[in-house]
């Protein structure tokens, strides 16, 4: 994982910015489990499910240092108004959520090139041949943008 003052991985897009058409087929190459370090260096992993409908589905889990659960997000991948948009919900290891009950973290799609997506403040791409970057643009204390990026590789 690495944290930059500025941003490199991740897009943004203006509010009224028009997404893409894309389709979840797009997507099969991020189908499958994925694991690497991430923040502070534990250990992380993603997984995503093959296509159901115009739905995937995907999980993430960031340990702590000493192997139990810091958080974990559960996220859609959904095709919708003929373009892809991702929604994720965090939540701690006890199970309760950090968003509101009713409310996610909704990413819009600004491309899809190739073995990649490029979400509003959130990037999905192939790595090298058997890789998977994930990166997220964030503020942290103050107005500062920082982007926490994590490299997965392939373990099925």
């Amino acid at each position: 994982m690495t944290t930059a003052a500025v941003a490199q991985e991740t897009r943004t897009a203006p509010e009224d910015y028009q997404s893409p058409p894309a389709t979840i087929e797009q997507m099969s190459w991020l189908v499958g489990q994925w694991s690497g370090s991430g923040i502070g260096g534990a250990a992380a992993m993603e997984s995503w499910l093959p296509p159901t409908g115009d739905t995937m589905v995907g999980t993430f889990v960031q340990q702590t240092g000493e192997g139990g659960i810091r958080f974990t997000e559960h996220m859609y991948l959904v095709e919708e108004e003929e373009t892809l948009v991702l929604r994720l919900k965090h939540f701690n290891a006890d199970l309760t959520g950090w968003e509101e009950k009713d409310d996610m973290l909704t990413f819009r799609l600004i491309a899809v090139e190739g073995c990649a997506a490029y979400f509003h403040s959130l990037t999905l791409r192939c790595d090298g041949e058997d890789g998977l970057l994930a990166a997220v643009r964030m503020k942290s204390d103050g107005d500062e943008i920082s982007e926490l990026v994590f490299r997965f590789e392939r373990v099925d």
